[in-house]
């Protein structure tokens, strides 16, 4: 699926506000997910350090830490991979420059560049969801267009059956356990 800010601002952009707007924590699972915002607080100047150099919002760095590396700051912001060596998923290789092991820092610095979030201006609610979506992959839009990404929508009012559980690899029956 190829960027195009005309088609987003039309279509997308209003799609992910709609569904931002009556999206809701499933009950259950809101003592999960007020853990993970109090882990994203205690780490905010780490995650501001990096956007402020990319200008990007440090929250929207967070959410990418949170669903890439369960916030561990050992792993890489591109696919929660080990700082210890290049990324060995996709991308796989990952940073080009500079010798292991690599600061969360460094490899997240090279993460945001990679998909030229740094470039990006829109960072609107329709925005964030947009970028958020794009970094993980448009194979849900897709494939699976009966499914709304885990993603974005995991622990919610909008999330259902269906995930990919390795890349490339779909269950119909898989229930996305993160935050």
């Amino acid at each position: 699926m190829r960027e195009c800010s005309g088609w987003f601002k039309s279509k997308l952009k209003e799609e992910y506000e709609r569904l931002f707007d009556t999206c809701q924590v499933r009950s259950g699972k809101l003592p999960a997910v007020e853990r993970v915002i109090v882990n994203i607080l205690k780490n905010q100047e780490r995650y501001e350090k990096v956007g402020h150099r990319l200008r990007i919002p440090w929250y929207f760095i967070a959410v990418i830490h949170s669903m890439e590396g369960g916030l561990n700051f050992n792993t890489h912001l591109h696919n929660g991979d080990s700082l210890t060596r290049r990324t060995q998923h996709i991308p796989r290789g990952r940073p080009k420059s500079g010798t292991p092991p690599f600061t969360w820092e460094e490899s997240s610095i090279d993460a945001l560049e990679y998909e030229k979030l740094n470039r990006w201006k829109d960072w609107s609610i329709g925005g964030i969801l947009y970028k958020l979506e794009k970094y993980n992959g448009w194979g849900y839009r897709s494939r699976h267009p009966h499914v709304l990404s885990p993603y974005l929508w995991s622990f919610s009012s909008h999330d259902t059956k269906g995930k990919y559980v390795a890349d490339g690899r779909w269950s119909e029956s898989a229930v996305s356990q993160q935050v």
